[in-house]
């Protein structure tokens, strides 16, 4: 069998990842208990059912050629009681018992990938928080995997193996080579555009101190969570125009004014912190396989007092990148990936990571959920928050994903720089509710 090696974007998360930095996504989903014992089945389903999912059997290696390079393999001694955890948090709350979760590093000698099984107080309900390694998937694969873990999930497909290239002579070499040159010179251009629009995109102006963590810090983390009506979200796009990613987007925006005037911090001025949006590459069927992740990238504008304003300059932004498109512009940073050589990865890894504060000061990505009802050992999932790594230099990630006619914001923030995170959330709802007013 050839070897599989990691993507270029794959290898690249996989090197910048440090222990105060771990580069895992989460989900954490919250069940309605299917009577007494629930979360003890739900855990025994989840080890029970991993071993059939051949992308969950496999871990990361480093491989000699090409240097620095590093490939998938099956785990020879998978455990799933190294993987599945049941968690039993007393009077903490899922949320709060998925912070630490979230900060401790996986173990990057066994399959990048874990699942805690949290029962808490509430009898009637209990959460599963799931953590994969973003060099094993990005959004939608991760969806896929949590997926072939639920009752009726999708059945598991084995990761397509790199094919391996077919012989050719000299001569067909040489038919092909103007063809490969002309390819190669499109990727150097690419890769210099999107090097320029880094540049243009500023310096970090503007930037909150809240957004800003202590870079050496000891890495805990905080996470939190709100449920929105959708109805409510779409009234706003109705009246307003735009999407309902710019809606979300937008009451970001305005949420991080208001807790920073809750805070009594100086009134936010310039330009706005810059956020960087993912894009995925992929269609909904695609979701297996390497990342393939772009992004846009947009200042938010914390500056601007009028709820509808602000939304108005987030579409514009928005709609500015789409025309563009999620191969330029300065948050097509992860395409740059491809241009590395793998031994760049190993050797520049850990000052990339230190470069992100350079290039964004906040993520906020949207995570796309089936219009399905998941359920596990019967008992039915109700909410579902995603979760996003948080990169050095920076003290908040938002993520957001819309299930079952509720939107869902899963927000991770570095613990001593945002003590007050459950304050951002209340502030989300006010946001929401000035701009229904504003449209009704």
């Amino acid at each position: 069998m050839a070897t599989e090696h990691l993507s270029p974007l794959d290898l690249a998360f996989w090197r910048i990842e440090s222990t105060a930095h771990p580069m895992h996504l989460g989900a954490l989903v919250v069940l309605r208990a299917a009577g007494p014992g629930a979360a003890e089945r739900a855990a025994e389903l989840l080890a029970a059912r991993c071993a059939a999912v051949p992308g969950l059997r496999r871990r990361i290696h480093d491989v000699l050629l090409p240097v620095g390079a590093a490939a998938w393999a099956p785990d020879p001694e998978f455990d799933a009681a190294r993987h599945v955890f049941l968690v039993r948090t007393g009077h903490a709350t899922a949320h709060e018992a998925a912070g630490p979760l979230m900060a401790r590093p996986l173990d990057r000698g066994l399959p990048p990938w874990e699942a805690h099984v949290i029962a808490g107080p509430d009898p009637e309900a209990f959460a599963v928080l799931f953590k994969f390694h973003h060099a094993l998937a990005d959004g939608l694969g991760a969806l896929a995997l949590a997926a072939s873990l639920f009752d009726e999930g999708p059945a598991p497909r084995a990761p397509a193996a790199r094919p391996v290239p077919a012989q050719r002579d000299a001569g067909s070499a040489l038919r092909r080579l103007p063809g490969a040159l002309a390819a190669r010179v499109q990727d150097v251009g690419q890769a210099l555009e999107i090097g320029a629009a880094v540049a243009r995109s500023g310096l970090p102006l503007g930037v909150p101190g809240a957004l800003v963590a202590d870079p050496d810090g000891p890495g805990t983390r905080a996470v939190a969570g709100l449920a929105l009506d959708l109805d409510e979200v779409n009234l706003v796009r109705k009246a307003a125009g735009g999407t309902v990613n710019d809606v979300l987007i937008a009451m970001v925006a305005g949420a991080l004014r208001r807790w920073l005037e809750e805070r009594g911090d100086p009134a936010p001025r310039g330009p706005g912190p810059r956020a960087l949006i993912p894009v995925s590459r992929r269609g909904r069927a695609g979701a297996g396989g390497a990342n393939r992740l772009s992004g846009y990238l947009l200042r938010l504008p914390l500056a601007e007092r009028d709820p509808l304003l602000r939304l108005d300059r987030v579409r514009a932004a928005m709609d500015r990148n789409k025309d563009a498109g999620p191969a330029r512009g300065a948050g097509a940073v992860a395409l740059l990936a491809d241009h590395v050589h793998p031994l760049g990865h190993r050797l520049g890894g850990p000052l990339v990571a230190q470069a992100a504060r350079l290039l964004f000061d906040i993520l906020v990505t949207s995570v796309p959920l089936p219009g399905l009802t998941f359920s596990l050992g019967g008992s039915t999932v109700r909410e579902v928050y995603p979760l996003a790594p948080l990169a050095r230099g920076q003290s908040l990630a938002v993520a957001v994903s819309t299930y079952k006619g509720t939107v869902h914001y899963g927000l991770v923030a570095d613990a001593a720089a945002v003590p007050d995170l459950a304050a951002l959330t209340g502030a989300l709802r006010a946001e929401l509710d000035a701009l229904v007013r504003e449209v009704s």
